[in-house]
């Protein structure tokens, strides 16, 4: 016994000489935080330590009262935002005691009343990564877990998501735990905290719980913020959240959304789903406008729309048999059917004398790119100045003129702009075309057929006509009329399987073949391609047009994420010319859209790599950056940070292939800061890296008829005007800025830039790995590979009908739309808005509300982008 007493005086003097200079000061600061506390506060902090005092009182009648007391006065405290509420303050020294004497407590309601009373304490003063606030709570009674407060059930779900992972991995019981999650997201519910609500269910794995917690009043800003969440989560959990927004949508029937969610995920089974549980047949209206803008090909059935002649009309919207109805009335309203001739587009009387005297230099240079200029003013319009000018008798028809004033390829390209011109409007487009099929010469039979293809862009006609007209010609001898006639469709298998064909015959068949499939993952498409790719000589795979092959494979993938592995796997038995050619291009392609923050290190990762000779591979891995990256904004910023970089320290093959990323992210919506760089590059001594900045310009502008792009285009055709090259490079950039004269958009997002169109998609991106080569391409004799940007021309048009499907003006407020996710309340969300009659115009990022309350009203393509 001797040692102790001396060990505890020895602890003792330990403890003196450890507080000997300041043995004073405690009791002094104390006396002093006294003094400074009002009288309310001191007695407040009195009653608290009687309370403590009386909680550890050996007559459980105290101790009963004592608690109830301290829980009154915690519950009923308030305090602000910023600050510790006082009595938690004042109980903080007693938070060691009480926890001591809770273990020393028997088993009892008053245990379970001080474990209450614990766990609030905690949520203050338990150490980081205790978990004790969560520990006492399960320890407690089991009483309303929202009258402690807000702060105190968001720190439970905090501490409730720690544990469940530590759980998991111990595999442990979670059964407490979920009981005390179903509690907390109740209660979230109930208080307009939906995010947290989702974050806890997310970080539980138990989603499904939330479609049995929403009601009418919150279900809208759940699925919002499902939605938003989704684009940053990784695959499958991204599918899962929107299966469930999808669940939330079809139980509130809010189909319209239900219908995007379905879209997004591909899948046709939820798009029938929505079709058969909706009785509505103008929603059901609705639901074909929606299908039509994002241009997939859907076959109505008996049980999604009962009534035949129902089923026919409503076809017919999917079919998009009236969008050359709609733009024209757009374009009426606005006032803008007058044709325009390229002279009005280059605007060249505010140059100087140096462009005008060039103009004669390279004439039939010149005319091909007033073609081009021609087609994308004027498309849709279905007149023109050059092409469909009325014949003349004497002069045997000045359209004729015009496209004789075209060499070879170039009738090829001038006979296809009439396409162009007449787009959507297949029954007078076919009619006006249909005279060229009897030309003696080729190339304009070629263009024709091209022709045929455009006009039924995006169009699907019963009688199929495309399909019936070209067909024909795709085993004719004469490879451009097949290449006209492959381009214009792409019913390719036989092409694909001969061996004498030539090899641009076989590249475009194979990018054909990937536009027609897109995304579908074809098994026996793809081994087609891949049969041909591996049929190359090695002399042919040098070749610019050998790398569109693994662009049409690609293409069968686009945004399929993990279905091309198998596809992967064997493109790694490829010739090592074209094998990481292949590799990136396939890798690009699937997760193009889906903002896969990993991809996009990969392809920087190849992008950083410098070789002695540039390879050509690395040009599909900067332009695969901006195809992963462009699905949200964020992803978008840094993506362009980014590319900012691979300018400065890539070598010149990739610094060739970044304006043409940058105009892919910004395509149809001119961000100052991009459009700043791609002048600075429209300058670059590499004329490769100028034209594609050159052509990238006008990518960002196209549509806009954006005033200070076109001034730099038209200073720069003043530049060029002795680079036949550049020069058709800038005409081009001017005709796709003022592109249907400013009512057209490339943009391939739609529906609030949610939904992305895949053939709007696989069109720019089939543009712009031709584009990678510029000389060898575009500049050479395959410049018809630019109609493929017709696959992501949509009128940037919000336009009314009614239920007839007669177009119907009503008041809409447009404004710049603003972010609401995760906002309490009902924010507005557009802002700086003006009200205008319909038809209008949106821009990018811009959002239309309608200001009637009308509820017969359907909107046709809307874009809000």
């Amino acid at each position: 016994m001797a040692p102790d007493p001396n060990s505890a005086s020895g602890s003792g003097t330990k403890d003196e000489a450890s507080v000997k200079v300041p043995a004073k000061d405690p009791k002094k600061k104390d006396d002093k935080k006294d003094e400074d506390l009002s009288e309310e506060d001191l007695a407040l902090k009195q009653q608290l330590e009687l309370y403590v005092e009386r909680v550890q009182d050996p007559d459980p009648g105290l101790q009963k009262v004592a608690l109830e007391s301290m829980r009154t006065e915690i519950r009923t405290s308030t305090s602000s935002m910023t600050s510790v509420p006082k009595p938690l303050k004042f109980l903080r020294p007693h938070y060691g005691t009480l926890k001591a004497y809770y273990e020393t407590m028997p088993d009892s309601d008053l245990k379970k009343y001080m474990a209450d009373i614990l766990s609030v304490l905690a949520l203050t003063m338990s150490a980081e990564g205790e978990r004790e606030s969560l520990k006492y709570r399960l320890l407690g009674s089991e009483g309303d877990i929202g009258s402690w407060g807000h702060e105190y059930v968001r720190n439970l779900a905090g501490e409730i998501a720690q544990e469940y992972a530590k759980r998991q991995t111990d595999e442990a019981s979670i059964d407490d735990l979920m009981e005390l999650v179903q509690e907390i997201v109740a209660f979230h519910m109930k208080h307009n905290a939906e995010p947290e609500a989702v974050d806890l269910l997310m970080e539980v794995e138990d989603l499904d719980l939330l479609v049995e917690h929403v009601d009418a009043t919150n279900f809208k800003r759940t699925c919002l913020y499902l939605t938003s969440a989704a684009k940053y989560l990784p695959g499958p959990d991204d599918m899962l959240v929107l299966d469930i927004a999808y669940m939330i949508y079809l139980k509130f029937e809010e189909f319209p959304n239900a219908l995007q969610i379905a879209l997004f995920l591909d899948n046709m089974q939820y798009v029938k789903q929505i079709f058969t549980s909706c009785d509505d047949l103008l929603r059901k209206k609705q639901f074909c406008y929606i299908l039509a803008r994002h241009g997939i090909t859907l076959e109505l059935d008996d049980d999604m729309v009962p009534d035949d002649d129902d089923r026919y009309a409503l076809q017919d919207i999917v079919n998009n048999v009236k969008l050359s109805e709609g733009y024209l009335t757009l374009a009426r309203d606005i006032e803008v059917m007058e044709p325009k001739s390229p002279e009005d587009i280059y605007k060249a009387h505010l140059l100087d004398g140096r462009a005008s005297a060039g103009a004669s230099v390279d004439s039939a240079r010149q005319n091909l790119a007033a073609t081009f200029v021609n087609a994308f003013v004027n498309a849709g319009f279905g007149q023109d100045k050059l092409m469909t000018v009325p014949s003349d008798a004497s002069s045997g028809g000045s359209s004729g003129n015009w496209l004789f004033k075209n060499k070879e390829h170039g009738k090829m390209s001038a006979a296809a702009s009439l396409g162009m011109i007449l787009l959507w409007d297949v029954d007078s487009g076919l009619a006006q075309i249909d005279k060229y099929f009897h030309s003696t010469d080729n190339h304009v039979i070629a263009g024709a057929l091209l022709g045929v293809g455009i006009v039924n862009c995006g169009i699907r006609n019963d009688c199929d006509p495309a399909l019936a007209l070209l067909s024909e010609y795709v085993g004719r001898e004469d490879a451009c009329i097949r290449i006209g006639a492959i381009m214009g469709l792409g019913i390719s298998y036989a092409v694909l399987k001969c061996d004498i064909c030539p090899l641009d015959v076989i590249a475009f068949s194979a990018i054909s073949l990937g536009l027609i499939y897109v995304g579908s993952c074809n098994e026996e498409v793809a081994q087609a391609i891949i049969f041909a790719l591996m049929d190359r000589s090695e002399s042919e795979l040098g070749e610019p047009l050998t790398r569109l092959i693994p662009l049409g494979l690609g293409l069968l993938y686009l945004g399929k994420q993990e279905s091309v592995e198998a596809t992967a796997e064997v493109s790694k038995t490829f010739n090592e010319k074209i094998r990481k050619y292949c590799d990136m291009t396939l890798l690009s392609c699937a997760y193009a859209g889906t903002g896969n923050v990993l991809k996009v290190q990969n392809l920087l990762g190849h992008c950083a790599q410098h070789h002695e000779k540039g390879e050509a591979y690395q040009g599909p891995a900067v332009l695969g950056i901006a195809m992963v990256a462009m699905a949200e904004e964020l992803g978008l910023e840094m993506a362009i940070r980014s590319l900012e970089h691979l300018l400065q320290y890539g070598e010149q093959n990739i610094r060739r292939a970044v304006p043409l990323a940058l105009g892919l992210l910004c395509i149809s919506n001119p961000k100052v800061n991009v459009m700043d760089t791609l002048s600075r590059l429209s300058h670059d001594t590499d004329s490769e890296v100028a034209m594609a900045a050159v052509i990238s310009l006008g990518l960002i502008g196209s549509g806009t008829n954006n005033a200070r792009i076109a001034g730099m285009l038209r200073n720069l055709s003043s530049y060029y005007y002795k680079d036949a090259n550049l020069l058709f490079c800038v005409r081009i950039a001017q005709g796709l800025v003022h592109m249907g004269k400013g009512l057209l958009t490339l943009n391939p997002y739609h529906s609030d830039r949610f939904l992305l169109s895949p053939t709007a998609l696989a069109g720019i991106v089939t543009t712009l790995f031709a584009c990678l080569d510029m000389k060898a391409v575009i500049v050479g004799k395959y410049h018809y590979v630019l109609y493929f940007l017709v696959l992501a021309m949509q009128p940037r048009m919000l336009l009314t009908v009614d239920e007839n499907l007669k177009p119907l003006s009503v008041p809409v407020r447009v404004g710049q739309a603003v972010d609401v996710v995760g906002q309490a309340g009902r924010p507005k969300t557009i802002t700086g808005f003006q009200t205008h009659s319909t038809p209008v115009l949106l821009a990018a990022g811009d959002r239309a509300e309608l200001a009637t309350e009308k509820s017969d009203i359907l909107l046709y393509t809307f874009l809000n982008i």
